[in-house]
């Protein structure tokens, strides 16, 4: 079966960064096409404090054009509206997704009431997962779906905001720039059951790269709103009676040498060292970057070419804690920076110096964003 990305954050059981521009030839850094998988044991001590708190299951991070500190909030457990019975469960309207800023060392929303929903059984909220700017006025956010796209005619009106790619205006008003999971259910480009979860999104001039996590697949959406496939996934081999572990790809990033990057969470059972760091060129099939990871949610560039890489957890299980904040030098070199985080979903490299988390990413009210230092 094909697994969903909705934490259960994921709403995995059954089976949910920054962008910028592409670099340019002057900001480029060659970097080899694979790393070691190897991984080292050690980690280094670490200075972390709380820049954000009370959040509501706090997914991507991103930096905007005036430089603020910007995280995408998947909701809480509040219904508002109709349900529907999904794979996964009864996923019923929340309508409390949001995005929060920390600017000049104040936090405050500043949009909210965007679309989401609960899943009571998983304990799981969808809706806002990731946030992109391309410059003073384009915001782009994946809204989360967890299901079959024919699903959502059942929540009604409301259903037509999931699983979809919206653009973000200052005044917190939003509008639809393309439906993704419309694309899985006229194409289903990686086969199997068709699924949809937009989670990871990239924006450039005239375009967006989105990631569906229930897909397996990376999408490119045009100005005009229409979407193509980039590339599918594979799964990877699983012991019985899963057999073999769905890609689940998360973010997307566009690497140092100008090459698409896109991280995999593996689905059920969740095999240890079957998530990776694919490298993707358009025309041809993704190749592994880094693997050996378990359960990548998200991953950014520091600025020497080193790959900071979050997994959600570390042990046999899916929420099996702790989640782990991974760097990985340029050479493949692998040192843990900090090994006691709680269900971590994004990262983000700072231009201080420090690495942001967003940790307690599967908890609504107490979700929060660390400023880790190495």
């Amino acid at each position: 079966m094909r697994s969903t990305l909705t934490l259960p954050v994921l709403s995995l059981a059954v089976l949910g960064a920054c962008a910028g521009d592409p670099p340019t030839a002057a900001n480029r850094t060659a970097i080899p096409t694979s790393v070691s998988t190897k991984q080292d044991a050690t980690a280094q001590a670490a200075s972390v404090s709380v820049v954000m708190r009370n959040l509501d299951n706090p997914r991507g991070l991103a930096w905007g054009p005036e430089g603020a500190l910007y995280v995408a909030e998947a909701g809480n457990t509040t219904v508002k509206g109709p349900c529907v019975t999904v794979p996964r469960g009864q996923s019923c309207y929340s309508g409390t997704g949001a995005i929060s800023r920390l600017w000049k060392g104040e936090q405050e929303r500043v949009a909210s009431g965007l679309p989401s929903i609960f899943t009571a059984g998983p304990n799981d909220a969808t809706g806002p997962h990731d946030i992109a700017f391309q410059g003073k006025g384009n915001t782009y956010v994946t809204i989360g779906w967890g299901g079959p796209p024919a699903a959502r005619a059942g929540l009604g009106d409301v259903g037509q905001w999931f699983g979809r790619l919206i653009r973000l205006q200052p005044n917190g008003k939003w509008s639809v720039v393309a439906d993704i999971s419309a694309f899985e259910a006229a194409n289903n480009p990686a086969g199997g059951p068709i699924d949809s979860n937009p989670y990871g999104v990239l924006a450039e001039p005239s375009r967006q790269f989105v990631t569906d996590a229930g897909g397996n697949s990376l999408l490119e959406v045009a100005a005009n709103g229409a979407v193509s496939l980039v590339a599918t996934f594979p799964s990877t081999p699983a012991p019985p009676p899963f057999m073999q572990s769905e890609a689940v790809p998360t973010e997307v990033q566009r690497g140092p040498d100008g090459a698409l990057y896109v991280s995999t969470l593996s689905g059920a059972p969740f095999v240890a060292g079957s998530a990776a760091i694919y490298r993707v060129v358009p025309g041809a099939a993704p190749q592994v970057y880094a693997g050996g990871f378990k359960t990548i949610t998200d991953f950014d560039w520091g600025p020497d070419g080193s790959l900071y890489v979050v997994q959600f957890a570390s042990a046999p299980v899916f929420f099996g804690q702790p989640g782990l904040l991974i760097r990985v030098a340029p050479g493949g070199a692998r040192t843990i920076i900090n090994s006691s985080l709680t269900n971590p979903t994004g990262v983000l490299v700072g231009p201080d110096g420090a690495i942001y988390v967003s940790n307690r990413g599967n908890a609504a009210g107490v979700g929060e964003v660390l400023r880790i230092v190495p």
